[in-house]
């Protein structure tokens, strides 16, 4: 089992009770920490029209944070780049990486964020996205690359700017672009683990070297919950799960705190569907934790980690945190 990277995912949780200003507060707390933890890096996701989520501006919130940090990787986990024009994503990602030098990432994905709805109020033309998506990365290139000076369009700031991609993936498709493109592929195994495997397959049997990348890079994201006892553990856990009931059930409300007994809630079929959305989700005590991440590692060989923890308490959330870089450096030393 080769060592890995451990990263952190934030959606910016709106929790009921609480306002968005407190959510903004407790992920700048969260980067602050695991920043002293020594995680890589901290990406935030882009959605749209989701009370339970208050990511949307992501690049606004990504200068929020590096300006909060020192030291941690701070970027899109990802910019969903088919909403926006790639000039306006370039000019955006120049202008962080110069206030910020070298601690900006750009993760890409081609999913709207959101439901039908509100991706054509977004903009978007869904006949169109799978050929605009790489389209659009290639244009990202040219305004980043110093060659592009001479052009008639220009990104300023960007320009020049040494500011790496991420292909990001829920399904296998990303994994053949990214293989194509040479670029580092992050999968989204917190909510679409079922075919995280063969994506990985796809992008490593695949994968022809670039500037930017001379062999494949894989981040893993998945759910994570870890406490003090494997029963708390489980107990604060309910809250995850009843986020996932809630997007089965298409009822976008904020994050609830936990519950004693999951099936006074949902039904058979729920518990099975939430299960399956779940599949490679992290929850336990440290020792727990451990086991679970070796496990995981044996089966993946993934380069990074990345832990999206979806726990009500903030300090508990924290805590959690702290438990994945215990079990993390000492699977390192094993």
């Amino acid at each position: 089992m080769k060592n890995f990277e451990i990263s952190v995912l934030d959606l910016a949780p709106v929790k009921q009770e609480k306002s968005i200003h407190d959510t903004f507060q407790d992920s700048l707390s969260l980067a602050n920490h695991t920043e002293h933890l020594n995680y890589k890096r901290f990406w935030l996701a882009e959605h749209h029209n989701m009370a339970s989520i208050a990511s949307s501006a992501t690049s606004v919130l990504i200068g929020f944070i590096a300006n909060g940090t020192k030291t941690i990787r701070v970027g899109s986990g990802g910019i969903m780049l088919p909403n926006h024009s790639s000039l306006v994503i370039a000019e955006q990602f120049g202008t962080l990486e110069s206030l910020f030098p070298g601690r900006i990432d750009l993760g890409l994905g081609r999913a709207p964020g959101t439901d039908g709805l509100t991706a054509q109020a977004l903009g978007r033309n869904p006949a169109i996205i799978n050929k605009q998506f790489p389209r659009q990365i290639l244009e990202l290139q040219t305004y980043f690359s110093k060659d592009n000076a001479d052009a008639l369009v220009r990104a300023i700031p960007g320009e020049g700017l040494d500011i790496p991609l991420y292909i990001l993936g829920s399904s296998t498709d990303s994994a053949w672009l990214a293989a194509e493109l040479g670029l580092p592929y992050a999968f989204a195994g917190h909510f679409a683990p079922e075919q995280m495997e063969m994506a990985f397959k796809i992008y490593r049997e695949h994968f022809q070297p670039s500037e930017q990348l001379d062999q494949p890079y894989i981040i893993a994201c998945i759910n994570g919950v870890a406490a003090e006892t494997s029963e708390e553990a489980h107990q604060i856990s309910t809250t995850l799960f009843q986020a996932f009931l809630n997007i089965i059930r298409n009822d976008r409300k904020p994050f609830a705190p936990p519950v004693e007994d999951m099936d006074d809630i949902w039904s058979p079929m729920e518990k099975s569907m939430v299960l399956q959305k779940l599949k490679y989700t992290l929850i336990g005590n440290q020792a727990e934790i451990e086991e679970k991440m070796k496990d995981f590692q044996e089966k993946f060989n993934v380069d990074e980690l990345m832990i999206n923890s979806h726990i009500y308490d903030h300090q508990k959330r924290l805590r959690s945190y702290e438990i994945f870089r215990e079990a993390a450096t000492s699977l390192s030393k094993a």
